[in-house]
């Protein structure tokens, strides 16, 4: 007779959970990437006003919060404010190259944040991986390759206006949305997300109204601000504020390098989307391809609990103010006993 015990099944459910948050962040990706593409077609070059009112609300619903639980800041603002910048930075590049080089290259390259993520984990957060894990990465790669050589077979690939500025901006911005991501599992962690959210959404929102007002000013006002030019903002302003909301629950449950995995099958989202909203004919390899991402998040997934181990736990003493950190400490010293 099999007995199940209440850790294994909590275990079993919260891989599932984080199986299905993180395609749920997949699609959110895929939606305001196509959100972009489309104020893109409409002349609209403006990177940073795209992601402004998502930061916006990040800001206005956290913000509330904080302030009705009148919460005790536990990590120290100026950290908050790198973060910030980083992610509105990371953002800004990675629209800046769909504007320069293909939508193959940005995929694949894009995939360079998957050892970035892995190495910082494992040297900031104290991840330790398993051959499991490692081979799962490796399948997930070896899907979205796939679906690179189904853009080549299939005759989609188009050099963009400036392949090579676009190359070095798509990895820029990976290696940017790793160190975000990564810093965001840390706080959400050993923090609270609510402060992170908050703090993310009002920084990032004064520095990319810094960085519109010097950059995109011009741009915005040659805008004829009609219904079809505001309701993509107002989607991506919503889909952003989503995003960010559901990352943080992954991260917390998860980590950084499952939510990375989990955005790879966000390019196999959109040839779906190609073939039943566009009715566009894509290549067969682009069906295996999603069936081996998918294969590869599942090996990652197994036994994550038992086989990821974190020791992270007593670095962020430095990142917190003393009597939470303190408080902290003393949380985990008995959970260790």
């Amino acid at each position: 007779m099999v007995f199940f015990s209440f850790n294994e099944i909590k275990k079993k459910k919260e891989t599932l959970i984080g199986l299905v948050l993180g395609q749920i962040l997949s699609l959110l990706s895929t939606s305001i990437g196509f959100t972009t593409s489309e104020l893109v077609r409409k002349g609209i070059n403006a990177p940073t006003s795209q992601s402004f009112l998502g930061y916006v609300l990040l800001a206005i619903v956290y913000g509330s919060i904080m302030l009705y639980r009148r919460s005790v800041i536990k990590a120290k603002w100026y950290y908050y404010f790198l973060l910030a910048l980083v992610d509105v930075e990371g953002n800004f590049l990675v629209v800046k190259a769909f504007q320069n080089t293909s939508m193959t290259s940005v995929m694949l390259l894009d995939c360079w944040a998957i050892p970035c993520v892995l190495v910082l984990t494992w040297v900031f957060l104290k991840t330790r991986y398993s051959l499991m894990k490692i081979s799962g990465v490796v399948v997930c790669i070896l899907g979205v390759v796939m679906v690179v050589f189904s853009d080549v077979h299939a005759g989609d690939r188009s050099g963009g206006k400036n392949p090579v500025k676009g190359d070095f901006l798509v990895i820029a911005a990976a290696t940017l949305y790793s160190f975000s991501n990564t810093s965001e599992e840390f706080f959400v962690k050993n923090a609270d997300r609510v402060e992170l959210m908050s703090f993310v959404g009002l920084f990032g929102a004064i520095i990319g109204a810094i960085q519109i007002s010097i950059f995109e000013r011009d741009e915005l006002n040659a805008i004829h601000w009609s219904t079809e030019a505001v309701l993509p903002y107002i989607g991506i302003a919503i889909g952003v504020f989503l995003f960010y909301t559901i990352l943080t629950v992954l991260l917390k449950t998860n980590g950084t390098a499952m939510f990375t995995l989990s955005l790879l099958t966000s390019d196999m989202w959109a040839v779906l989307i190609r073939i039943f909203a566009y009715h566009e004919k894509v290549d067969w390899l682009y069906y295996l391809a999603f069936a081996t991402t998918a294969i590869g998040l599942i090996i990652y997934s197994m036994k994550e609990n038992d086989q990821e181990k974190q020791s992270g736990g007593e670095q962020q003493i430095k990142l917190l103010d003393e009597e939470d950190g303190d408080s902290l400490r003393a949380r985990l010293t008995g959970a260790s006993t």
